[in-house]
């Protein structure tokens, strides 16, 4: 007699949530089916079944470790105001970024610089950038927003490389220049 089916609407999203977690503490070379499948709790079959490769899993994994960023542009208020300092308002929301979960901050970096030699990636990342953007287009035209978008990318990753704190003033004297605000 088979067993019957148990059904576990979430469990894709927690499979996605277990690599996140295998990621962050083994970075991309602990990642496997096996390794991800322990840490969610499930069968092996289940990852294989939710993403027949680990380049699926990726995809499933920056996509979501993308959303925090995203979401603090998208819902603030700064960044609506049309007569706010855009420079202050971007480096105030890096340095909330920042100073939250680093480790969070570094996973997702590593997930998106994975698109470098994954090329199922690219598109993930991509369209983070297209994000981000899209929300600062309201503000500037969208070359001075992908330049903004570069410099932020910069000034994160030296951050995290150099394990030095995140200079908000800095920030804001570097995407000023950018606006062509001055100083």
């Amino acid at each position: 007699m088979a067993r019957p089916r148990r059904h576990d609407p979430e469990r894709r999203e927690r499979i996605v949530d277990a690599a996140l977690r295998v990621v962050g503490r083994s970075g991309l070379s602990g990642l496997s089916h096996r390794t991800v499948a322990a840490e969610a709790d499930v069968p092996l079959g289940s990852t294989t079944y939710h993403f027949a490769s680990l380049d699926e899993l990726l995809v499933a994994a920056l996509r979501k470790a993308n959303e925090g960023f995203g979401r603090l542009l998208r819902d603030s208020p700064a960044l609506a105001a049309p007569d706010g300092d855009l420079a202050a308002a971007l480096a105030r929301l890096l340095g909330e970024w920042m100073s939250g979960d680093r480790a969070r901050v570094e996973l997702e970096y590593e997930l998106y610089l994975a698109a470098l030699r994954r090329p199922a990636l690219r598109p993930v990342a991509a369209e983070w950038t297209e994000t981000v953007v899209t929300v600062l287009a309201h503000r500037t035209d969208p070359v001075t927003a992908r330049a903004l978008v570069a410099l932020m990318d910069g000034i994160c990753l030296q951050s995290l490389l150099t394990g030095t704190a995140y200079d908000e003033e800095y920030g804001r004297l570097v995407l000023a220049r950018i606006l062509d605000t001055g100083a």
